[in-house]
């Protein structure tokens, strides 16, 4: 076993490039981090990094043993999977990744029924509105709003979500009430956009008369935090956009008003990705059919999409 966890060792910080960043991912320490290297390159006779103070750079043998290296890591992933179909007891931690608004609202209230059910499973989440990476952060799944770019992953749709754009009543009162995308970047109006580090320049998919049309919409408040930009237009300070679910209270409930009814935003994919290696993983499967098969009832907003102008 302990030449798995070195060869899992090896594998982190060959991903992230670092021996601190592959320890805090595993939940070791620098020394044992460094420690495992060594064993393992004492054990195959070969250096597998070149260190300097500044840096770490696969050596060549480094290189070529890195796809070995997972090959090994995956074969034993499937072998215990294999028994865990007989057994139907998983084991181990799980990693998760999802946006806030899901994670917080959807995900989050779940993890602990699933535990109960499973309880020799660990499950790691994290949240975060910005596009993860799944290799180099070590994740086993990512749900994700929208589609993913990495042909590479496997993906697992859930749902098309139903987006509104709304604002407050003060808001509407003192800015004036926008009826579609050309009112939005008329100039008049705040629009509060999520946007995180190397973002694109954002854009608000519509739907108009004439099919769907993207509008560059701008303003003066931007977070990579979704629900901080929900506290501003709950404060009055611009409209938004938004899933559903995440906002039917507040709609519900008047404190949020839907706007541009005109041009509606387009509904937005809901999914879960995992990496090909991930597809045998006892416990990434259960965890994601767990999730998936109790999330619809969530997502069940018909109670207050009836109450919004069509």
């Amino acid at each position: 076993m302990s030449y798995l966890k070195n060869i899992q060792t090896f594998i982190r910080v060959y991903e992230l490039g670092s021996m601190s960043a592959a320890g805090r991912d595993l939940r070791i320490s620098p020394a044992v981090t460094s420690s495992r290297i060594s064993q393992l390159e004492e054990h195959l006779s070969i250096r597998l990094f070149q260190r300097t103070t500044r840096s770490l750079t696969p050596t060549e043998q480094g290189q070529a043993f890195y796809g070995g290296a997972c090959q090994i890591l995956e074969s034993v992933e499937q072998a215990e999977a294999q028994v865990v179909k007989i057994t139907d007891n998983p084991k181990g931690s799980l990693i998760v990744a999802a946006p806030l608004g899901i994670g917080r609202r959807l995900i989050a209230p779940l993890v602990p029924k699933f535990l109960s059910k499973y309880p020799e499973v660990k499950v790691r989440l994290r949240l975060t509105d910005r596009k993860v990476d799944l290799t180099t952060e070590g994740l086993d799944l990512a749900f994700f709003l929208g589609q993913p770019k990495d042909s590479n992953l496997r993906i697992r749709k859930i749902s098309d979500i139903k987006r509104v754009l709304c604002a407050t009543p003060d808001y509407i009162l003192k800015h004036g009430n926008p009826m579609s995308g050309e009112d939005l970047i008329s100039g008049k109006h705040e629009c509060l956009n999520l946007r995180f580090p190397g973002a694109p320049e954002f854009q608000w998919p519509l739907i108009t008369q004439n099919g769907p049309k993207k509008f560059s919409v701008a303003g003066r408040y931007e977070s990579d935090d979704g629900d901080v930009l929900t506290d501003w237009a709950l404060a009055g300070h611009g409209i938004i956009m938004k899933p559903i679910f995440e906002v039917a209270n507040h709609i519900a409930e008047g404190r949020l008003i839907p706007v541009a009814i005109k041009t509606p935003p387009e509904p937005i994919q809901m999914a879960c990705l995992f990496t090909h290696r991930k597809r045998q993983d006892p416990k990434t499967r259960l965890f994601m059919e767990f999730i998936i098969n109790r999330i619809g009832s969530a997502l069940r907003v018909n109670a207050i999409e009836t109450q919004l102008p069509r």
